[in-house]
């Protein structure tokens, strides 16, 4: 199992599992922080993340569209936080926050394919995501990004480990 800080740990405790998800996702990974994503709906059959436009996140600054490499990584993120609801719906006795959180630092991406369908335009962006099948080892998922009107902007399908 993975090795948690004191304070984090201590922190965990005193929380439900779906809280102690949010707070990795929202402030202890530092990419998420760095890019602004949110976790705003977490269920076994659904994962929703969100995240606002910022300078520092633009592609082709003349059009005022994302870049590539944000909305792969908007779409990874939700991929992956699905097939780890998924996996934890096959775990037979509740989770503590802890043991949840040792779970998912064993989660990773193995495969990533993203389509761009339409430039990243827009001022807040959300990602949602569902698992297509989950075995043992390995998880598939579905992504969608859109933006605030609603627009398809990119679709992806994540393979990830969640043993």
């Amino acid at each position: 199992m993975a090795h948690l800080p004191a304070e984090l740990t201590e922190q965990l405790q005193a929380l439900d599992w779906q809280t102690a998800i949010r707070l990795i996702f929202d402030q202890y990974v530092p990419f998420n922080r760095v890019l602004g994503i949110a976790v705003r709906e977490l269920e076994p059959d659904r994962v929703v993340v969100a995240f606002s436009m910022q300078p520092e996140l633009l592609g082709n600054f003349l059009r005022g569209s994302l870049h590539g490499g944000v909305i792969s990584t908007a779409l990874d993120v939700a991929g992956g936080l699905a097939a780890f609801m998924k996996m934890l719906e096959r775990v037979e006795e509740p989770l503590t926050a802890v043991e949840t959180v040792q779970r998912f630092a064993r989660l990773s991406t193995i495969d990533l394919r993203v389509d761009y369908l339409s430039p990243g335009v827009g001022q807040a962006f959300t990602v949602t995501a569902k698992t297509l099948r989950a075995g043992r080892r390995v998880a598939v998922t579905r992504m969608e990004l859109y933006n605030e009107s609603g627009r398809l902007l990119a679709v992806g399908t994540g393979a990830y480990i969640v043993s």
